[in-house]
């Protein structure tokens, strides 16, 4: 029920801004990349559990997960190609947009390199830190040359009010520390069923939206993709939801953080989404204070001491006595007043 409507509430946002603008841009690629999706995973479902493609559940993660074991995961090659492809269509001749797609395919066969290995060793345990922060950054190091080069990188970012920072050359380790941030935190956020995909799904639809409103007719190429993008994961939602019939495991949740960074990058809208973005970037810094505090009190006292029951903080509500529905609903609220909020912020 939730599910629906969240996607309900997505498609009636998209339906009332192509009202407002008087065409429609937003809503029949959001409609049509989700039916897509949901056929796709549907039918590829069922092959990925063929392949034995079975989670494998951390042991210290709440007890009402161990059940979840088993579970099809890296359907993230399912719904990836099928956002990036139907987004990339909105206008063939934009080369920003050929770049989105092949950033969003790199950061997903990191993270598919990352479940595979997971599930060769039956843990869950992929590659190094050091090496997918490696591979990770090398993909945005592309994205940002190719970028430059063709001119399409702005070196300044815009803050409300008229407010805009120069940056110049700064951009790039600006750019570099968005991708590693903002792919690492979708990633961290992909904990709970529906959860990731859920909030993923809003915060891309909110930055269709702003890109939309925006002064100068907007950008329909990067806002049509990213509506499409945000179709792709509600369709991956019906089948996500709990209980789960698959994860998109890092396969689906890195490239989610890869696409959000280069639409942000290429258009300018990295405030917006530092405000849209704020549920996946609180779960990583859960984890970034909670780690930072075991180890100060550890030194400190002589004792570690944890400030949540378990990080990410998701699992800190589940752990409270809060129902798995009832935390995944309510960050999906979360999500969708950062991105009312950020649209009420740039409005004004």
């Amino acid at each position: 029920m939730w599910a629906a409507l969240l996607m309900g509430l997505a498609l009636l946002a998209a339906l009332l801004v192509d009202r407002h603008l008087g065409q429609p841009q937003l809503s029949p690629l959001l409609l049509l990349s989700g039916l897509v999706s949901g056929v796709v995973c549907g039918l590829g479902i069922p092959l990925l559990r063929c392949l034995r493609m079975g989670q494998t559940v951390r042991v210290d993660c709440p007890q009402s997960h161990q059940g979840k074991s088993g579970t099809p995961t890296m359907a993230g090659l399912l719904l990836v190609p099928c956002g990036v492809v139907l987004g990339g269509w909105v206008d063939a001749d934009d080369g920003r947009l050929l770049l989105l797609a092949t950033t969003g395919l790199g950061f997903m066969v990191i993270g598919g390199l990352d479940d595979w290995q997971s599930l060769q060793r039956k843990k869950n345990q992929g590659l190094r830190p050091c090496a997918k922060l490696l591979l990770q950054g090398l993909v945005a190091i592309v994205f940002l040359a190719k970028a430059t080069q063709q001119g399409w990188l702005p070196t300044q970012v815009s803050f409300p009010f008229g407010r805009v920072l120069e940056l110049g050359p700064l951009i790039w380790p600006l750019g570099l520390w968005t991708f590693l941030a903002e792919s690492n935190a979708t990633n961290l956020s992909d904990g709970l069923d529906g959860l990731a995909a859920g909030c993923g799904a809003v915060i891309l639809l909110g930055m269709a939206i702003q890109l939309m409103l925006r002064g100068n007719n907007g950008d329909p190429a990067l806002a049509g993709f990213a509506a499409a993008m945000a179709g792709a994961y509600l369709g991956f939602l019906i089948h996500n939801r709990r209980p789960a019939k698959a994860f998109m495991g890092d396969t689906g949740s890195l490239a989610l953080g890869g696409i959000l960074a280069g639409l942000a990058l290429l258009s300018d809208s990295l405030w917006a989404l530092l405000v849209m973005g704020a549920v996946p970037m609180a779960e990583s810094l859960s984890v970034v204070l909670q780690v930072g505090w075991f180890k100060l009190s550890r030194w400190w006292w002589g004792q570690p001491r944890r400030l949540l029951r378990m990080a990410p903080m998701h699992h800190h509500f589940e752990l409270s006595g809060y129902s798995e529905v009832t935390v995944v609903v309510g960050f999906w609220l979360a999500a969708v007043a950062s991105v009312a909020l950020g649209l009420l912020v740039l409005a004004g």
